[in-house]
């Protein structure tokens, strides 16, 4: 396996084309961070949500209902980060929290209508970003784009036999 100036290993098809992993990984966390711009410039001070409560409030207003791990299994978030978001989210009188008759261990989120209005009206705006991000792309780049982000996320939410992240396993620092 070919290295790169930084002495780290390339896999054959990134090492013909001269790209280094390293750079993709900080391209991409730009990414993010540009993605959430328009968050924090249109949304957070004028709604008074942070970007995890938006999460859980874009989730639930999609869902119609849900459950606070099924939330952090969908979005990636920590559950415990959901979790926070969903209390202070409960005091603000956005969503509601219910017993799941069938299963009394489930409890269930839904908006309020105050909730669901705060959803219309953020919605446009995620619409903006998807549409504005996609715009510049081909339907096949669009499509091939959404394989690659799920084998992504596959590889990266996969666990071993003992029920373990093995990218979390793979990624610990050496003692």
């Amino acid at each position: 396996m070919n290295k790169t100036k930084n002495n780290r290993s390339l896999s054959p098809q990134a090492s013909a084309n001269s790209v280094d992993p390293f750079e993709v990984l900080h391209r991409l966390l730009k990414l993010g961070n540009r993605l959430n711009a328009p968050f924090s410039e249109h949304l957070e001070k004028r709604f008074r949500v942070t970007m995890n409560e938006f999460r859980v409030i874009m989730l639930i207003g999609r869902l119609g209902s849900s459950a606070s791990h099924e939330l952090a299994e969908i979005s990636g978030v920590s559950t415990m980060s959901v979790s926070r978001a969903v209390t202070s989210l409960e005091r603000k009188g956005w969503i509601t929290c219910s017993i799941d008759e069938t299963n009394r261990r489930r409890k269930i989120l839904r908006l309020t209508s105050e909730g669901r209005r705060l959803y219309k009206q953020m919605l446009p705006t995620a619409d903006k970003v998807a549409q504005y991000l996609f715009d510049s792309l081909r339907e096949d780049e669009f499509l091939a784009f959404d394989h690659y982000v799920m084998r992504l996320i596959k590889s990266l939410e996969a666990s071993d036999e003992k029920g373990r992240s093995i990218f979390l396993e793979k990624t610990r620092p050496e003692a």
